[in-house]
């Protein structure tokens, strides 16, 4: 399974770092953000769903 085909539940949140876990497949992931945009629980509250998008699968300017 690709990454980018599973759901995701946020386990923890730093103004860096996103820590994800993969519903079906159990597994972690960290997501360390950009200094100049932090990461907050408001926007990733714990247990949050989310997905990942495949950034290279966007389209070209």
């Amino acid at each position: 399974m690709a990454i980018f085909d599973e759901k995701y539940r946020v386990v923890a949140v730093e103004s860096q770092r996103l820590v994800i876990r993969g519903v079906q497949s159990g597994e972690i992931l960290v997501i360390n953000a950009a200094a100049e945009a932090p990461l907050t629980q408001e926007d990733y509250p714990l247990g949050k769903l989310i997905a990942l998008s495949d950034p290279s699968a966007a389209p070209a300017n």
